[in-house]
C-alpha cells in the first residue's frame, strides 16, 4: 500500500489579487491529480512565532501523485501567480 503525499506550504500573501489568480489557476491540476484539502486557509494562531499569513495542506493518493502534479505545465504555470504574489516554504513529503 502507498503512503499518502502532501504539500505543505507556509505562505505569506503579499498581493491578494494576484494570488487569487494562483488560485484560479491550479484548480486543472489539483483536478487532474485528485487533490484534497484537509487544511486550506482556515484559523490559526502562531505559538512559536511567524509562519505566514497562509496555510494550505494537500493530501494526494500517494507521494509519488504528489510529485507528479508540481511537474506539469498546468502546475509550473499557476505557480507563477504565487511566487509572484507571495513567499514562504513549501514542501512534498510523504505520509506516515
Amino acid at each position: 500500500m502507498n503512503k499518502k503525499g502532501y504539500w505543505i506550504a507556509l505562505i505569506d500573501v503579499r498581493d491578494p489579487e494576484v494570488y487569487k489568480q494562483y488560485i484560479e489557476a491550479n484548480a486543472k491540476a489539483f483536478a487532474k491529480y485528485g487533490a484534497k484539502f484537509p487544511v486550506r486557509a482556515g484559523r490559526y494562531t502562531n505559538p512559536e512565532g511567524p509562519t505566514g499569513n497562509r496555510h494550505v495542506v494537500v493530501e494526494f493518493e500517494s507521494y509519488e501523485t504528489a510529485v507528479a502534479c508540481y511537474e506539469p505545465p498546468e502546475y509550473q504555470e499557476a505557480s507563477k501567480f504565487r511566487l509572484a504574489a507571495s513567499t514562504g516554504h513549501f514542501v512534498i513529503v510523504e505520509g506516515a
